[in-house]
């Protein structure tokens, strides 16, 4: 085995790893990053969203009332509690064309109304003037909160960035100070590594020379627990008498498994002719047995039938006496009921 390829293989490798495992903590640093910009440009957004429209709601509200709309009075709520009765005098703008109470030109209140109406646009005019300055006030105030966040978020951005490089930079002096040390280390190993090859190799084969198994000594087989012990990886073969006491071992165990056999074969014999016999003796049994039953049955039928043809003498010769002893009209009625 190429034990120096392996060792460079498995540095190699671990460089590999080493390298690869800087460059996935720099993109997860990277997509962190990128990830803290993206939350707080969601966030701006979202501020600067919610700003707008509270500042809508907050003009509305402020200067977009119901009260100021020139149709207000149509839809007004408070329309009923506020109207004049149905008739104040003659000259009432109310009155209809019909009722012949007000004609054109004819309005008393002309010259007061007409100063009202001025005055009231004037005041319209001013209000909405007033309006607007507040208005473009306002949004100026806004868009200067909006610029101061923006500033300050992008120098959070900037300074977040730097101290990133920062880190990037020291990970990476780290890193090759680290190689550098590992490739003294690495040099200095396999020096050391060939030195202590060399000595061994050198001290291998002045055993090997000087040892029993180049030379051939047959006392290096015999083990430490007895001269009938051999050590396999030394052992250079039996002799003539070891041989010889072998076979006649092997010759003994051929023996004894044939009278072995012829053993088993005679007692196999014996078993079978055993149940030979014992077979042929539960077979005589059974028949006796079956000749038994057959006589004992036949008796019992004959038996049988002597004792139902006595019994149907008996009942004849008793009929017979029944019906001597009878009158006739009873023995018709008898026969009548009987027949019934």
């Amino acid at each position: 085995v190429d034990k120096d390829a392996l060792d460079t293989q498995v540095k190699e490798r671990k460089i590999q790893e080493a390298a690869e495992k800087a460059r996935n903590e720099e993109i997860a640093n990277e997509m962190k990053q990128n990830d803290k910009i993206i939350c707080l440009l969601e966030e701006r957004q979202k501020n600067d969203i919610r700003n707008i429209n509270k500042a809508i709601s907050e003009f509305q509200k402020n200067f977009q009332k119901p009260e100021t709309r020139r149709e207000f009075d149509l839809s007004d709520p408070q329309a009923l509690k506020k109207d004049r009765p149905a008739r104040l005098s003659d000259s009432d703008p109310r009155c209809t064309v019909s009722g012949l109470q007000k004609f054109m030109g004819e309005d008393l209140n002309y010259d007061q109304r007409m100063k009202f109406q001025k005055e009231q646009l004037r005041e319209w005019s001013l209000q909405q003037q007033r309006d607007w300055k507040n208005a473009l006030a306002d949004q100026k105030f806004a868009d200067y909160l909006y610029d101061k966040s923006r500033i300050e978020l992008d120098q959070k951005t900037m300074e977040q960035q730097q101290k990133e490089e920062e880190n990037r930079h020291a990970v990476c002096a780290a890193t090759k100070d680290f190689n550098r040390t590992q490739a003294a280390e690495v040099v200095a190993r396999k020096k050391l590594e060939k030195y202590q090859k060399m000595k061994d190799d050198m001290d291998e084969i002045s055993s090997l020379l000087q040892g029993d198994l180049l030379s051939e000594n047959p006392e290096q087989a015999v083990s430490s627990f007895g001269r009938h012990r051999v050590i396999t990886d030394r052992w250079k073969g039996m002799n003539q008498e070891q041989l010889m006491a072998i076979r006649h071992c092997q010759q003994q165990q051929v023996l004894e498994k044939l009278r072995l056999k012829e053993e088993e074969r005679q007692r196999d014999a014996e078993w079978d002719r055993q149940r030979i016999q014992a077979a042929r003796a539960q077979l005589v049994l059974e028949r006796h047995q079956e000749r038994q039953n057959r006589e004992h049955r036949q008796a019992l039928d004959n038996i049988n039938t002597e004792l139902s043809q006595e019994q149907k003498s008996k009942n004849i010769c008793l009929k017979e006496e029944a019906y001597s002893n009878i009158p006739t009209s009873q023995y018709y009625a008898q026969f009548n009921t009987t027949s019934r």
